[in-house]
């Protein structure tokens, strides 16, 4: 039976003639923090003292001993990071330049010491340009000449952190006669039958021995000799249980056993989970131009997603209990859709794990972000063969239902002036219209492939078109307010998003000892963005006046503006179902402590449009919008069960006397949206007035806000209302309208959390808010932690 060695203790890292401890897997610049050397890059501008590590050459080095008995002997990398020599007692093992590839060398009878030199990324980067000349790009440094996490080198949310190192486990394996070389499992349902066809592929070392597979899935078992250097084996599961997306069903997984026997003697076995489920794209053109809808188990999805970045800078520091907490908050927030961007990493099998558990969807981004990336050698083999290796690792896979070729590189072919630069030059289109579709095609044809996010589905159509295929709509935030979220209903919207700062605490701690400001030294510096203050600021300044000189203020009214930009554009697309048919927000997470457009900062803590989210992904929504120059309410149901019943509608003052009322009757089948037209004696006739839409008692939470100008132009009254600790959390009761409450909890303890964000009361409304790990509660410390929005002075 084939046996394994990990070699995660007894390496040292060298640099010229200093050596220090390593962790493996791990990276340089976790080591030399560890060691004293450096500080850590994410706390003030420490990032730019340590830029030196990435333009070095780094060595792992451990002693390998040996014999092993058995008749090979494998050292085997699952990633290394990114160019380096491996050699053991001085003896070439080989090259690698891919940090997305995993890596066998022969080591049988060898031993001695093991070293793995890393090349700068910079110097072979450089090199490879030198070889196959400049290519435009989003950044200025030179990620797209070498197949390495992207954002290393840094993006407009991430610092420069050019990392090195063994960042994925290392071990020996052990075996005699033939082991397993890998497994292709095709999981998919036939009439309701589950079939599961797996592909076993072989390596010997006696070419004479008699081989067979047996295969075991949920019961059922079956055997395939093998011929040569592979076989088939088919299983066939009746009444098989579907697998379903969160929020449709339930995600029932089964253990697949695959051994590799010699007569009776068992010489390797593979196990993975799977489960039974179909996944289409309906792509057809219709009448309002070209779709995209995911549809699983023949059910058509509204996709309620969130853009994926690498969780940490330094990757190899995610634990499995890391992405749970991650991927549990996302699934907490209503989300049933996670797209891995393609300017980071395909994740660990634990990422893909918990989201089989959970039911959350993954969209796989290859890893191609932003720049012409070109197409010559050394690059196109390593791509095609990075594709191979994990298209099979991740097909067991029930929750990855598509591959995507690339991150807007398809259009910036188009819009950012690459076309004339390039003038013929590769730039990657013979990867996401040729390469990666055939590799997908041939190795996983139950998956659907995409050549690209944006993209209208072909040159005929503007990449980024929005009645076509899939939109990233940037234009808002960057040009725009999101106010013009409302003027189009693009078929999907893959990208889109509005930055706010992390949580005071989270600043803090990253900035010790600042006196924070929008622009003090370190604010600055953990803001990444081209002019992303003067975009925050001018956002913020058509709905709030800009606070001078009170950073709590200002820190409040930019994450609740962020809030506000994501709601305006999924109430607008949601409530446009079935044209529209989804909604994946940038992004969910962070890998370090900035301003950014993420939803959970990168301390882990939760920002207002996290809570947001849970109201606007939630199964049921209402939302109040201008149609055709009158108001409209439209009710979002995603739920499986009919929703119906009366609607309260209140035409309200801002001092809160109710100006006129109806109850309007309101039918909603099951994966639909009703709309209806409000009363017209009930709009708001000024800057005073307002409407309040409710869906009955028994629909706690589904409230829908109409305020027909900006906040600024709103004469509120001054927020009054009381505080008194309630178990588990606090009760505020309102006396007067107050507009957006919010608990920063994370002010009344570092380690507290909040269960809801913002909200809105009426006056002689209440909340109860629940807050845990808050180990000194009081009313007035309470207090001093609630922010709501005030008159404008």
């Amino acid at each position: 039976m084939l046996e394994a060695t990990p070699l995660g203790e007894g390496w040292i890292l060298r640099h010229d003639s200093d050596t220090l401890p390593a962790v493996v897997p791990g990276c340089v610049h976790t080591d030399l923090m560890a060691a004293g050397v450096i500080p850590d890059p994410f706390l003030g501008g420490n990032e730019t003292e340590v830029a030196w590590v990435g333009r070095r050459d780094w060595t792992y080095e451990r002693q390998l001993g040996g014999p092993w008995g058995k008749e090979q002997t494998d050292l085997v990398f699952d990633g290394l990071d990114t160019v380096a020599e491996i050699s053991l007692d001085g003896r070439l093992l080989g090259t690698v330049r891919n940090m997305h590839r995993s890596y066998r060398f022969d080591v049988t009878g060898l031993s001695g010491r093991l070293s793995v030199r890393f090349v700068s990324a910079y110097a072979e980067a450089e090199a490879v340009r030198g070889r196959v000349g400049e290519r435009p790009a989003a950044y200025a440094e030179p990620y797209q000449y070498l197949r390495k996490m992207a954002c290393s080198f840094g993006w407009d949310w991430g610092p420069t952190l050019v990392t090195a190192g063994i960042w994925r486990p290392v071990r020996l394996e052990h075996w005699s006669t033939a082991r397993i070389a890998r497994v292709r499992p095709l999981v998919t349902v036939e009439e309701g039958t589950g079939v599961v066809e797996l592909a076993v592929d072989v390596e010997r070392t006696r070419v004479e021995a008699p081989l067979a597979v047996e295969a075991t899935v949920a019961g059922v078992r079956a055997r395939a000799e093998i011929e040569g250097a592979g076989g088939t084996v088919r299983l066939r599961v009746p009444d098989a249980r579907l697998w379903w997306p969160r929020g449709y069903g339930e995600q029932p997984l089964h253990d697949v056993e695959v051994k590799l026997l010699h007569g009776e003697e068992p010489l390797d076995v593979w196990r993975r989970r799977v489960g039974f489920r179909t996944v289409e794209l309906d792509r057809r053109p219709d009448a309002h131009g070209t779709g995209f809808t995911l549809v699983v188990n023949g059910e058509r999805l509204f996709a309620r997603g969130v853009n994926w970045i690498p969780d940490d800078v330094f990757p190899s520091r995610i634990t499995r209990e890391r992405y749970r907490e991650r991927l549990e908050q996302a699934a907490g927030a209503g989300v049933d859709l996670v797209r891995i961007w393609g300017g980071g990493i395909y994740e660990s099998e634990d990422f893909y794990d918990v989201c089989d558990e959970l039911g959350l969807l993954v969209w796989q981004d290859f890893p191609f972000a932003c720049a012409a990336y070109p197409e010559e050698q050394p690059l196109r083999g390593e791509v095609e063969a990075e594709a191979r290796e994990n298209v099979v690792r991740l097909m067991p896979h029930p929750s990855l239902v598509l591959w995507n070729g690339n991150n807007e590189n398809l259009w910036g072919f188009r819009d950012w002036e690459w076309e004339p630069r390039l003038a013929g030059d590769s730039w990657g289109e013979g990867y996401y219209l040729g390469v990666l579709p055939r590799v997908v095609a041939e190795l996983d044809p139950t998956r659907p492939y995409a050549a690209g996010s944006p993209w209208s589905g072909s040159w005929e159509h503007h990449p980024n078109d929005p009645a076509h295929g899939t939109h990233h709509s940037w234009e808002v935030w960057n040009r725009e307010d999101y106010a013009d979220y409302r003027l189009s209903v693009p078929r999907f919207v893959a990208e889109f998003g509005w930055q706010a700062p992390p949580a005071y605490t989270t600043l803090r701690r990253a900035l010790p000892g600042e006196e924070l400001a929008p622009d003090s030294p370190g604010m600055l510096h953990h803001q990444k963005a081209d002019d992303g203050n003067g975009k925050l600021e001018r956002g913020l300044e058509r709905h709030f006046a800009v606070p001078d000189g009170d950073f709590d203020r200002w820190h409040y009214l930019m994450q609740l503006n962020q809030a506000r930009a994501v709601a305006a554009g999924i109430e607008h697309w949601r409530s446009h179902w079935p044209v529209c048919a989804g909604t994946i927000v940038w992004q969910l997470n962070d890998c370090w402590p900035v301003t950014s457009w993420a939803a959970i900062d990168g301390d882990g803590r939760e920002k207002p449009l996290y809570h947001e989210l849970r109201r606007l992904y939630a199964d049921r929504l209402l939302t109040l919008r201008e149609r055709d120059g009158r108001l409209m309410l439209a009710a979002v149901n995603q739920a499986a069960g009919d929703w119906a019943g009366a609607l309260t509608l209140r035409r309200m003052s801002v001092e809160g006397e109710v100006l006129g009322r109806a109850d309007v009757e309101m039918a909603a089948g099951a994966r639909s949206v009703a709309r209806v037209d409000v009363p017209r004696e009930l709009t708001p006739l000024g800057p005073k007035e307002f409407l309040v839409a409710d869906a009955g008692a028994d629909a706690e939470g589904l409230r829908a806000l109409h305020f027909p100008v900006p906040d600024r132009e709103v004469p509120y009254p001054a927020p009054r209302f009381e505080v008194a600790l309630a178990p588990g959390g606090i009760t505020v009761t309102a006396r007067t309208l107050v507009r957006d409450l919010l608990l920063q909890a994370d002010r009344l303890d570092p380690g507290a959390r909040a269960d809801r964000g913002l909200v809105t009361l009426l006056p002689g409304e209440e909340v109860t808010i629940g807050v845990r790990g808050w180990k000194t509660p009081d009313a007035e410390t309470a207090r001093s932690a609630l922010y709501c929005v005030e008159p404008t002075r």
